[in-house]
């Protein structure tokens, strides 16, 4: 029977082809901006790390000595920093510490560049499963001999050594050579969770939330003697003896990630976390021990605001659109199906079930609502085509994967039924007598 439905369906849309037409125009334009602007949101507040994210945590400490108990800072000064990570009170941990280098290759022809670089400790590799093309990360005993190794993007590989593998090469990081032992597939959390700090990016604007991973990854150790002097203080609570050095200065600036595989273990990091704070207030070196926080990846995400206001702005104005172009889907509808009623009142007199009669109208609503959907998949891949050539950050990121495609149909379907309900319950509720006087 759902085959006779859909039969007569089409037939019904071929011979009002204009408000057919309207119809299905109303629905493409609304599921084509809503899917627009859900597939920017899904991008942009997407999980950087599925399936583990729960298991990554952010400690905080208010390690300002003059504190006035208020929200602690987004990082840490380099010594709680270095307290934290060689605790080794959970089953991961790093340090992280973001700032701008000069590279270069000892190849001829080649010229320095200025590239983003991380210097972080051994662990970040297997923490945030960062994938590896060549050669391997360095590890921990690497940390402790102070190596003078770097693992390089996929990027800086071609643009330094051609995208061949480059491990064993020699790399100068300002005036140290490193030595290549690693080479990253392409990589690019979206976003680029390890560098948030205090709703903004370590490297500068919150654009930079979806920009390219780092270039370079220095071991924490060995870049403390590279970088000494450079590296760029998140705030100061006094004026520091020596500008861009890390130990001993009174500037926050490192931040520190750890991975705990149980609530028993997020527990007892949270109470060895206070009391380390306690330790640290009885030293005198902070003044409000209880001021702590150790949120997960997604709230620390939530927390600074990752996803731009304009970008759920536009998300509701989108579903707003939708519902206006629904209402007129609902007008059209009523109308169509009211001008045949001498047609739906002789089928209820000839026997048809006003649920028949419902079912006909609800599948003729469905079958515009698909042929809405395919012009709306058009009109949302047209949408993305335009915001990849935007000069955005995340303009490059945008694609619409299969879990989008299949919910543009999803979305286009079910706003047709929802339309079409109220006018085929109208249209079901005709009066075969009344109808049949005006035959």
């Amino acid at each position: 029977m759902i085959f006779y439905y859909v039969k007569v369906a089409l037939h019904n849309a071929a011979r009002s082809k204009v408000v057919t037409g309207l119809m299905v125009l109303a629905i493409a334009v609304g599921i084509g901006a809503c899917m627009a602007t859900l597939t920017v949101m899904r991008l942009l507040s997407g999980d950087p790390l599925p399936g583990k994210s729960a298991r990554i945590f952010y400690p905080q400490v208010d390690v300002n000595p003059a504190s006035r108990g208020r929200e602690p800072y987004d990082v840490l000064d380099y010594r709680t920093a270095h307290d934290l990570w060689s605790s080794s009170q959970a089953d991961r941990q790093t340090m992280v510490v973001s700032s701008p280098v000069k590279v270069r290759s000892d190849l001829a022809g080649t010229v320095p560049l200025m590239v983003s670089s991380t210097s972080t400790t051994a662990d970040f590799f297997p923490m945030f499963e960062v994938p590896i093309q060549y050669g391997r990360a360095w590890t921990q005993e690497d940390d402790g001999r102070r190596s003078r190794v770097v693992v390089i993007s996929d990027r800086l590989n071609r643009q330094l050594f051609g995208g061949r593998d480059s491990v064993g090469q020699t790399l100068t990081v300002k005036d140290a050579k490193l030595q290549v032992i690693g080479v990253l597939k392409p990589w690019r959390p979206a976003p680029l969770f390890y560098k948030i700090r205090g709703g903004r990016f370590s490297g500068g604007k919150t654009s930079g939330f979806y920009g390219a991973a780092d270039d370079v990854l220095l071991p924490m150790s060995a870049s403390l003697e590279i970088n000494e002097g450079d590296f760029q203080p998140f705030t100061c609570w006094a004026a520091p003896e020596r500008t861009g050095v890390l130990q001993g200065s009174p500037c926050v600036a490192v931040g520190v990630w750890v991975e705990l595989g149980s609530r028993e273990k997020v527990a007892n990091y949270r109470r060895y976390l206070a009391n380390y704070a306690s330790e640290q207030k009885r030293l005198g070196r902070i003044a409000h021990d209880q001021n702590t926080r150790m949120p997960s990846l997604m709230e620390w995400l939530d927390f600074n605001r990752v996803v731009p206001s304009d970008v759920k702005v536009q998300a509701v104005l989108s579903f707003a659109f939708l519902i206006i172009c629904l209402a007129n889907v609902v007008g059209l509808l009523l109308a169509k199906f009211m001008r045949h009623g001498g047609e739906i009142g002789l089928r209820r007199a000839l026997g048809a079930s006003r649920t028949a009669v419902f079912t006909q109208c609800l599948v003729e609503a469905g079958v515009i609502g698909i042929i809405g959907g395919v012009a709306g998949l058009l009109l949302t891949l047209f949408a993305l085509w335009a915001i990849r050539i935007q000069p955005v950050a995340y303009a490059d990121l945008i694609r619409l994967d299969v879990t989008m495609f299949i919910a543009t149909f999803v979305l286009s379907l079910v706003s047709s039924l929802l339309a079409g309900a109220l006018p085929a319950y109208r249209a079901s509720s005709i009066q075969p007598v009344a109808q049949l006087k005006l035959l």
